[in-house]
């Protein structure tokens, strides 16, 4: 060999045995080591391999077996589940199929060539509109308005400032994901632009009270029609108004004004409950003067024919008997006039000599 020793076996490293004078094909010296034998070592493993191959096939056998293993593998990956508050979305080379997919395990053909996403569709998601909370769940949040987005203009020209929160969750995912950009973006642009319009079409009075769930409606169909028309896969569950307020910069005043609107308003209700106390009372009184007026009347009416009814009878005695009549009339009428007097009858042969005496001093006490 090229590497044996050229010096006999007279010097240097000397191998034990029938080896003579040669050494190992590195030489002979304390150093020299015999290097590994890379053909025996690929025939000793493929000699381990056929152990574990029916029938101890070639390297050929070996490959397509590896090869079957990886195409099994790379299959199965096409397995997918769809949770309960899923949709399952496939993509072939980018594409969407147009099929949203139910809960429940489903395949698609492997990547490269069709993926799957599956985005949460019950997920009620919100978005705040005018202001931002910062804090922990259960703790106290802080809340910064945020002017650019809440002061907007009234029907009547005047200025609100208003908090709403828009609560969305994914009506179809397919439309979700693939029509619109930003979801989140497009819905709070979309909601800010809605309530817009529909505060500049609505008085600040009503803004402040009875208008509020109107408002709150109106907007709610409005965004939807909206996001319908993009064809979003959005569907808006609620719209809510948080806050309906002046403007910072002039609330004090406005406080002011309301609260003499209120008073205006409390004391009208008290005049008119005043007036339908007083009226009703009113007309009681009237129609009670007026049914004594007419019972006066009646009592006076049948007096007066009771009066003349007695009268014509005494008259008719009197044609008849004069001196009887005449006498009569005379003793009633002295009856009725001395009635209620104080009489002292005086016989005429025995009062003589008493003098007369008018008590003036006792008529006039009796007088006053």
């Amino acid at each position: 060999m090229p590497w044996s020793n050229k010096g006999g076996g007279g010097g240097g490293w000397q191998g034990g045995g029938g080896n003579g004078g040669g050494g190992g094909p590195w030489g002979q010296g304390p150093s020299g080591q015999q290097p590994p034998d890379l053909e025996e070592l690929l025939r000793k493993s493929q000699d381990n391999l056929k152990k574990f191959l029916p029938g101890g096939g070639g390297s050929g056998k070996i490959v397509v077996l590896v090869g079957l293993v990886l195409v099994a593998l790379w299959a199965s990956s096409g397995f997918y589940k769809v949770g309960a508050d899923e949709q399952g979305v496939v993509m072939r080379f980018g594409k969407y199929d147009g099929i949203p997919k139910g809960p429940g395990l489903h395949y698609h053909l492997p990547s490269p060539i069709e993926t799957a996403l599956t985005p949460k569709v019950t997920r009620v998601n919100r978005i705040d509109i005018g202001y931002r909370t910062s804090g922990d769940t259960g703790r106290s949040t802080a809340r910064r308005d945020v002017s650019e987005e809440s002061l907007m203009l009234t029907g009547d020209e005047n200025i609100v400032d208003i908090d709403f929160a828009v609560f969305w969750r994914i009506k179809d995912a397919g439309k979700y994901l693939f029509n619109i950009d930003n979801p989140e973006a497009t819905v709070k642009a979309t909601a800010e632009s809605a309530m817009r319009e529909i505060i500049g079409n609505t008085a600040i009075a009503a803004a402040f009270a009875e208008g509020r769930q109107k408002i709150e409606q109106t907007t709610h169909v409005l965004l939807q029609g909206v996001l319908d028309g993009y064809e979003s896969g959005i569907e808006v569950t609620e719209v809510k108004l948080q806050k309906v307020d002046p403007p910072g910069a002039v609330i004090d005043a406005f406080r002011d004004v309301q609260r003499a609107r209120a008073d205006l308003e409390r004391q009208r209700n008290e005049a008119e409950g005043y007036a339908n106390d007083i009226i009703p009372r009113a007309r009681g009184e009237a129609e009670k003067m007026i049914q004594q007026a007419e019972a006066y009347k009646s009592e006076v009416v049948t007096r007066a024919e009771g009066d003349a009814n007695r009268f014509l009878a005494v008259y008719n005695e009197f044609v008849q008997a004069k001196d009887v009549t005449t006498q009569r009339l005379y003793l009633e009428t002295m009856e009725e006039v001395l009635r209620g007097m104080t009489k002292i009858l005086i016989d005429g042969k025995g009062g003589q000599g008493v003098v007369p005496y008018l008590p003036l001093p006792e008529l006039q006490k009796k007088g006053r």
